[in-house]
């Protein structure tokens, strides 16, 4: 079953002490850029359903703002106007409520944001993505 994945950067940045909080672009470019590859690809997700990454959103917010995957343009990048909490809660909603996406699979480990998603999605932590992605 296809699914999109759709990342809480500011989450996921936050779940490994790398030094992000000197330079959130970066840090935010780099992760951005790691998720490229992870398109089309087979994964199991946390409810052991196995599932293709047909598409990767990953919402961006504050400082790191304005950050893009090197040399791609596959993953695609959404600057939250306010809150990322907010936009990842609408853009949720959004791809569940639409024909063309089968599963939709949010990566935040943020209690209150998980409280504010569809029912209908997977929930995974940030640590399942850095083994994905080998970070």
């Amino acid at each position: 079953m296809e699914a999109v994945l759709l990342v809480d950067v500011a989450n996921v940045m936050g779940s490994r002490p790398d030094g992000w909080w000197r330079d959130r672009r970066s840090a935010a470019t780099r992760l951005l850029t790691a998720l490229d590859p992870l398109i089309g690809i087979d994964v199991v997700d946390p409810d052991g359903q196995r599932r293709r990454i047909a598409r990767v959103v990953a919402v961006v917010e504050g400082a790191a703002r304005g950050a893009a995957p090197a040399g791609s343009h596959s993953v695609e990048v959404i600057a939250a106007p306010r809150d990322g909490d907010s936009t990842i809660a609408t853009q949720a909603a959004q791809l569940i409520g639409s024909v063309a996406v089968a599963a939709v699979l949010v990566v935040t480990a943020d209690r209150g944001l998980r409280a504010r998603l569809p029912d209908a999605v997977t929930i995974a932590g940030p640590q399942w993505l850095n083994r994905l992605i080998g970070r």
